[in-house]
């Protein structure tokens, strides 16, 4: 399967790109990097959602860098995995359960087969909150896990309080396969950059904008109402001071201080009830942490350096 590559995104070396199948017989598009000479493990990448392998190039770059092999792939109804509708723009799945089958799939079918251990996580927004419940339900594939921005709960807003129930009822009227009532259809990370709630760095923002311009079909626009119900859902779920008191392996998560999709104190709040986690907050720094300017992501990463590796599990 195919991965797109221009002059301002180059594709890393070393790559091996496929497919596979998960159990419920759906596509996934998965790329896999081996580790430079002194490996020290594998760390699979947990795109957020409307994202796609190709974004995460320069951090794949930055992992291999530190002697990292690395795995990602696109998750159901986004980047060139199948889409769950016949209109593609649209990010669309039932349940969060579906996800759970797609890194089980992922973890099964390639990073345990073919990547070195010991296997760590790095989870950006939606990426985070899967990463969180295939924790808090048992698997134990990763040493340890490291959040940019986790999807705790979303930025407070006008419509926050109501969303939840709006999108049940929306759900129940059988509309569950309509965009979110924004209004707006646009893709995702194609708008100006002036008043964008992703990053403050042009530069990285015009690189992605240039990837789907070559290729539309990675495009996607605002989720689906049942995309917004199942994820409401499992937010709420995470408010439960008991569900992150049940998690064991070791978490890092990284908030930014001028996020304007996810809420940080949401976050801070999480990382606070978790028996072996961490969270700080990068000031100043808007939602897509690996996407943001050098000084933020020198933040992250140095905060990645004295995380990863820990001492092993035993």
């Amino acid at each position: 399967m195919k991965l797109v590559s221009i002059p301002a995104n180059p594709l890393p070396d070393n790559v091996v790109a496929g497919a596979i199948k998960t159990p419920d017989g759906v596509t996934l598009r998965f790329a896999r990097w081996a580790p430079p000479p002194g490996r020290k493990g594998t760390v699979v990448v947990l795109q957020g959602r409307a994202e796609y392998i190709e974004k995460y190039y320069e951090t794949v770059r930055d992992l291999r860098a530190r002697g990292f092999a690395v795995a990602t792939f696109d998750w159901r109804g986004q980047g060139l995995s199948d889409r769950g509708l016949s209109d593609r723009r649209k990010g669309h799945i039932r349940n969060f359960n579906e996800y759970a089958t797609d890194l089980g799939a992922i973890m099964e079918q390639v990073v345990l087969p073919d990547c070195p251990p010991p296997f760590f996580a790095l989870g950006h927004s939606m990426g985070g909150a899967i990463a969180i419940r295939a924790c808090h339900d048992g698997s134990r594939w990763f040493e340890r896990v490291v959040l940019s921005a986790p999807m705790i709960a979303l930025s407070p807003g006008p419509m926050t309080r109501v969303a939840g129930p709006l999108a049940r009822m929306l759900r129940i009227f059988g509309t569950g396969s309509a965009y979110v009532p924004t209004g707006d259809h646009a893709v995702a990370g194609k708008q100006d950059f002036i008043g964008n709630i992703l990053t403050s760095d042009p530069v990285r923002y015009a690189r992605n904008a240039a990837v789907l311009e070559e290729e539309p079909e990675l495009g996607l626009g605002p989720p689906t109402v049942a995309w917004a119900d199942a994820a409401l859902r499992l937010m709420k779920r995470f408010a439960a001071p008991s569900y992150a008191n049940k998690i064991r392996q070791p978490i890092l998560m990284v908030a930014a201080g001028r996020d304007e999709v996810v809420s940080t104190p949401a976050i801070e709040q999480f990382g606070m009830n978790l028996l072996a986690g961490r969270h700080l907050i990068l000031a100043g720094a808007m939602h897509e942490i690996l996407q943001e300017q050098d000084h933020y992501r020198g933040q992250f990463w140095a905060a990645f350096d004295a995380f990863v590796p820990g001492t092993p599990r035993y």
